[in-house]
């Protein structure tokens, strides 16, 4: 058996004659927990082969961080060569097709993942953002359950992981693969990273390294260089945000941003839920809050009651030579939705522009089936039957059969706006019903929800009196008289518990 170290070297004519780079989206239940998804089934990119880049085991490698770009994502991953071409392979078969196994790196920006989402053309196909090598492990010689995967960020381990436990073990991949396209000789596979990927700055140096019982594929070493030559304005360009920087560092801290605001609890959810937007309001009127009600909106639901934390997204007036650069691709609006959470209510800043849809029943299903619980905008909506028939609420101003590139331009998500005449903010708890929509800032919510049952309570009361036949004159509102009437009353009812009355 080859010595540690001692595996045949990657060579340029191997990968001359790759036709194919596959890269696989998710695959190790690291990445998966680090994610918050983890996938039925494999689902795949194209890298092309110009992305190569020959691991050299004498000097690293580099690798251009492209101008105006920040966030160089490296994922160390096993890279499998095919042999023998494979069409139609069964599982049992699918290993054989395997000749040589080595480390991979899976270069990307993701300031560019908004270009060409899904595809990753431009935000993973740059030339050398797939540095191979340097040696080649034999796959005949190697179980595919047992082989290990380190990274080292300058010099400190970030990624280690085995094989033992992926969620789409390599013979899958490469049956499931060759069931529609033929794996042909020199084809190489990227079966996904573990957790710890994140993001390499100029000067950085990445080391990966496979091993595979007294096998090693040396150490892919590859340095990260900064760019000099701007993008060009007649092509995508560079943006981020701070969902960007999540994932790419791999989460919220490691991105240096502030944790998320917690989910709401399921109590104070239930008690907001049972308390009226009428209610609500004047509490927090009682508080100095006068402006936090969405005003002018008409409801596909308007017989529900929502209560959820907001997810913002912010449209400003279009121009077109920003809608180009803003308006395509997997753009802000796109991004809100795809992201928007269990729960969640994605509120639209539309500042009240009536002359285009700003949601249609493509990504309104979409928000739906993600768990959102409304969607809130101050503009139009498109295909507003279709809209109107999904089991989730939508507040909107207008319907308008124009999209939303003829009035806006999707900008920013997760930011303050304004909707509908009031501030929001991400993670302010929302309350809609048929009276309208309340803005609660979440450090007021358990008093406001307290205070809010307990005035119900003496409403009841107020309007039992009143049907009664009783004056309003003391009552509405209570003097002392009718308020120690109202405490005898609410003892009474207390008394007798959850199946009295």
């Amino acid at each position: 058996m080859t010595a540690m170290g001692s595996a045949p070297p990657v060579s340029a004519e191997l990968l001359a004659r790759t036709r194919k780079v596959i890269a696989v989206h998710v695959n190790y239940p690291s990445r998966a927990a680090q994610r918050g998804r983890t996938p039925d089934q494999p689902s795949y990119f194209l890298k092309p082969p110009s992305s190569l880049a020959l691991g050299s085991p004498d000097a690293p490698g580099t690798v251009e961080r492209p101008a105006g770009c920040e966030l160089l994502g490296y994922e160390g991953e096993i890279a499998l060569v095919i042999g023998a071409p494979a069409r139609r392979v069964s599982l049992q078969e699918a290993w054989n097709h395997v000749e040589w196994v080595t480390a991979g790196n899976d270069l990307g920006v993701y300031d560019l993942r908004h270009a060409d989402k899904g595809s990753n053309l431009r935000s993973k196909g740059g030339d050398g953002f797939t540095p191979v090598g340097p040696s080649l492990i034999p796959a005949a010689d190697v179980g595919p359950s047992a082989i290990r995967i380190r990274t080292w960020h300058n010099g400190e381990l970030t990624q280690d992981d085995t094989t033992e436990d992926l969620l789409f073990p390599f013979a899958q991949l490469v049956a499931d693969l060759s069931q529609l396209l033929t794996l042909e000789t020199g084809d190489i596979i990227l079966t996904g990273t573990p957790a710890g990927a994140s993001v390499a700055q100029p000067g950085d140096v990445i080391e990966i390294e496979v091993t595979a019982g007294s096998y090693s594929s040396g150490r892919l070493t590859t340095r990260v260089m900064e760019g000099t030559t701007p993008f060009a304005a007649f092509g995508a360009t560079p943006r981020t945000d701070d969902t960007q920087r999540e994932e790419a560092y791999g989460s919220r801290q490691a991105a240096g941003l502030p944790p998320r605001q917690p989910a709401l609890a399921p109590e104070l959810r239930k008690r907001l839920g049972s308390v009226a937007t009428a209610t609500l309001s004047s509490q927090l009127r009682k508080r100095g809050l006068n402006n936090v009600t969405i005003d002018g909106l008409q409801a596909t639901r308007s017989d529900r009651r929502v209560v959820g934390t907001a997810r913002t997204l912010r449209f400003v007036p279009n121009r077109e030579d920003l809608f180009d650069s803003h308006g395509g691709g997997f753009n802000a609006q796109k991004r809100a939705i795809d992201s928007v959470n269990d729960g969640e209510i994605l509120v639209l800043e539309a500042r009240g522009e009536k002359g285009a849809g700003t949601v249609g029943d493509v990504l309104a299903l979409r928000a739906h089936v993600r768990g959102a619980a409304a969607i809130i905008t101050d503009g139009g909506v498109r295909d507003l039957s279709a809209v109107a028939d999904l089991d989730m609420p939508v507040y909107f101003a207008n319907p308008h059969p124009a999209v939303l590139g003829r009035r806006h331009i999707p900008w920013e998500t997760d930011g303050t706006i304004a909707c509908g005449g009031t501030t929001v903010q991400p993670g302010d708890i929302i309350v809609a019903d048929a009276d309208g929509i309340v803005v609660i800032p979440p450090a007021l919510a358990e008093e406001v929800a307290d205070a809010g049952i307990e005035q119900e309570k003496e409403e009841e009361f107020i309007y039992e009196m009143v049907r009664q036949g009783k004056s309003v004159d003391g009552l509405f509102p209570m003097n002392a008289e009718w308020r120690a009437k109202y405490r005898e009353w609410a003892a009474a009812r207390n008394s007798e518990g959850p199946a009295g009355g």
